[in-house]
């Protein structure tokens, strides 16, 4: 096996992670879970204008956590067979068209794909922050109360989607799967974390893990110089870096990882600057559940060759 620009790939197999998990994590997720229980979903399901003979589309809509109404496509089998995917995109981007979802329904398939609230999709953001906020999204809510952090919505927002589609009346609840890239592939771990029933997790190349590692190693500037504009309007001598990225551990899913129960393949590219390898280990090296991984040495953060078939053919074990 190669070198890698981050470590020794003997060192990824058993690297920890650098981000602190908070003490009182598990409280944090329990708090939030229990808020979305309590939380009424409002779910409201109407027609798209795409339509196929085979599949039909659909609008779905919930509110989320902070008051948000979230945007997922929602395509059913017109014969359904009872397996469902969730899919998950990546920073900044949507849920993509229709089409690109149609060999999953082909075969039977229930697909949800989330827009993630304020991102490129039509979601809805509501939960207004304090202080820091300017420029960023990784950070949004980070100098209000842990539990008005962004990305902690973002989460429990999976969650609902899971739990959604999980109760449709054609969905076999023991038949559930979720899949996605890089914030994509973060969003999935979450998702399996935060709802057990969840079979099988796919995630490629995920994102949302080892913020302070991924930092560290300055490869790319992009998320990660949202944490740098911070440090230097709010905290220029890093007098509070500690506190900084102990809180970004609320909603660093290699803390998730040792909650699912699911099957887990993950892909992993070995020449990933925007989310470095052993930040994706970090993760894996923490699974307790049925794990797997698939590897592209000489790879970066692009189309890996032969992924979509592999998924595909994982999730057509549902």
């Amino acid at each position: 096996m190669p070198l890698t620009f981050d470590m020794p790939f003997d060192e990824l197999l058993t690297y920890q992670g650098s981000t602190p998990r908070p003490d009182d994590f598990d409280e944090y997720w329990a708090r939030g879970l229990t808020e979305l229980a309590d939380l009424p979903a409002d779910v409201e399901i109407t027609p798209a204008e795409f339509q196929t003979p085979f599949a039909r589309c659909s609008h779905l809509w919930f509110t989320g956590t902070g008051g948000a109404r979230v945007h997922a496509k929602l395509l059913a089998p017109v014969t359904p067979t009872g397996p469902a995917v969730l899919q998950f995109h990546g920073y900044t981007g949507d849920s993509g068209d229709w089409v690109d979802k149609l060999s999953y329904v082909a075969a039977g398939y229930t697909v949800a794909a989330l827009d993630v609230r304020g991102q490129a999709g039509p979601s809805t953001q509501e939960n207004a922050v304090a202080g820091w906020s300017m420029a960023t999204y990784l950070l949004r809510g980070i100098d209000d109360r842990p539990d008005n952090m962004l990305y902690r919505h973002l989460f429990l927002d999976t969650a609902r989607l899971a739990r959604i589609v999980l109760d449709l009346d054609d969905v076999d609840p023991a038949r559930v799967g979720a899949t996605g890239y890089s914030q994509g592939g973060g969003l999935t771990i979450a998702c399996a974390a935060l709802e057990p029933r969840i079979k099988l997790a796919a995630p490629v190349y995920p994102f949302l893990s080892d913020y302070r590692r991924a930092w560290e190693l300055d490869l790319e500037k992009a998320p990660y110089d949202e944490i740098t504009a911070y440090f230097r309007s709010r905290d220029p001598m890093h007098l509070r870096e500690q506190e900084l990225f102990t809180r970004m551990g609320y909603v660093d899913v290699q803390h998730l990882a040792p909650r699912i129960q699911a099957k887990t393949v993950m892909t992993v590219s070995l020449n990933d600057r925007v989310c470095p390898p052993s930040t994706q280990f970090a993760a894996y090296n923490k699974l307790t559940c049925d794990k797997s991984y698939r590897l592209y040495p000489d790879f970066a953060h692009e189309r890996l060759p032969g992924t979509d078939d592999a998924i595909y053919a994982l999730l057509s074990t549902l």
